[in-house]
């Protein structure tokens, strides 16, 4: 393991995102490379995988963590409210990045991060230029945005005007997230890529 003394002091802060249930913790260092995308709803699924991911979860109340560039975003249960866990839990994340502060195992499965990473999805491959757009679209324009709010969204597929992505992290089972899917998401892809009607997200 290498010497944290080497390496910067890592802050880390939160942030609200739209889902009331997840919490997006932003760190001053890269936690994965970028396009690299990790999602755990388990206890069992970072075993062995990310140790950053297993420390998180030994806290009670989680139950979902998705990793991403710079930043973790934790989903809790009803059991407590963010007034009283998210000093905590910032300070326990921090701690953790400064002390052993590794992300994922050297030795981690190449199965076990694919799993992970498939979790989280990348887009589907484009059938045809439509496709192609509307990718293109997503990533310029509305992927930012979603990142932003501590989620992921992806291309699954275009059928007879329908749009079908996936929602993850933050977005995941957000009630506002149905919100922008319909008012800003499917406008924008109305306005860019003739054909299509409507905008749906996947059942994970």
């Amino acid at each position: 393991m290498s010497d944290p003394t080497k390496r910067p002091p890592v802050s880390v802060y939160a942030e609200m995102t739209p889902n009331p249930a997840t919490m997006r913790f932003v760190s001053s260092r890269m936690l994965v490379q970028d396009g690299r995308l990790l999602e755990f709803r388990s206890p069992e699924e970072p075993n062995g995988v990310s140790p950053l991911a297993e420390k998180v979860f030994n806290l009670p109340f989680v139950t979902g963590v998705f990793i991403s560039s710079n930043f973790i975003t934790v989903t809790k249960n009803n059991a407590v409210t963010w007034d009283l866990v998210q000093l905590e839990l910032r300070e326990y994340i921090q701690e953790y990045l400064n002390t052993d502060g590794r992300v994922v195992y050297d030795d981690a499965p190449a199965h076990a991060l694919a799993d992970a990473n498939e979790r989280a999805t990348t887009h589907a491959d484009p059938q045809n230029p439509d496709d192609e757009k509307i990718i293109r679209v997503l990533e310029e324009y509305i992927r930012p945005a979603v990142e932003g709010d501590g989620g992921h969204i992806a291309f699954r597929s275009f059928d007879e005007g329908v749009v079908t992505v996936t929602l993850r992290g933050a977005c995941s089972g957000c009630p506002s997230s149905m919100v922008t899917l319909k008012q800003g998401i499917e406008n924008m892809l109305k306005h860019e890529v003739p054909g299509v009607r409507e905008v749906v997200a996947e059942e994970l």
